[in-house]
């Protein structure tokens, strides 16, 4: 906890600096990483801290809540790589980092990914105009490869959250056994899909405008 604190502190010092920088526009935050790196909770920390000093200041955009569907992605013969690069509408992201930067609306509704069942939640979440930090968090938001690649220009202060792969490993595997996944469909999940996809992160990200460990 006490790593994750440091990095909080240290997100949230250089996220203030850039706002009091942006001459009052609203600052769009890309917070990366590998499966298990812990930019959800990064993030929500940053938040949690940004809104102690300014209440509603910041908020919170998950990139997850655009996977995909299920029954699409069996149509697609791509169920088993579920949150591999080209399992996601990135096009329908950008569109709605779009919407986020400009600000023109009362309240932007996102859709936020449940976990528990595997679904995207079309507006589960509600930012408010007044928000004026967005912490946009989620795993290519810096990839290079097209069509990711057209997202960082719409990013204010970009961060990638680097774990030792050791330490990753053990973390996916924690987190599948909290879901009561078997062994064997542990191993499969975290060797053949999300340690995988975590190399292409660290392997063909753009650089960051800040590295955190954690």
């Amino acid at each position: 906890m006490a790593a994750i604190d440091g990095s909080v502190a240290v997100l949230v010092r250089e996220i203030l600096e850039r706002h009091s920088l942006s001459g009052g526009r609203r600052l769009l935050v890309a917070i990366a990483g590998a499966p298990g790196s812990g930019k959800s909770t990064l993030a929500d920390a940053a938040a949690l801290a940004l809104n102690r000093q300014r209440s509603g200041i910041a908020a919170v955009f998950p990139m997850d809540g655009y996977h995909f569907d299920d029954r699409l992605l069996d149509i697609l013969g791509r169920r088993s790589r579920k949150g591999a690069p080209d399992t996601f509408d990135v096009d329908g992201l950008r569109h709605m980092l779009g919407r986020l930067k400009d600000n023109m609306q009362d309240a932007v509704a996102v859709p936020v990914f449940d976990r528990q069942i595997e679904i995207a939640r079309a507006g589960a979440r509600l930012i408010p105009r007044e928000v004026e930090i967005v912490l946009c968090e989620g795993n290519y938001l810096l990839l290079q490869q097209p069509p990711w690649d057209s997202l960082k220009s719409l990013f204010d202060f970009t961060v990638l959250v680097d774990v030792d792969e050791a330490e990753l490993r053990q973390r996916l595997v924690e987190r599948w056994q909290g879901y009561g996944l078997p062994p064997d469909e542990i191993r499969a999940k975290v060797e053949e899909n999300d340690l995988p996809n975590g190399v292409v992160i660290v392997t063909s990200s753009s650089k960051p405008d800040l590295k955190l460990s954690n």
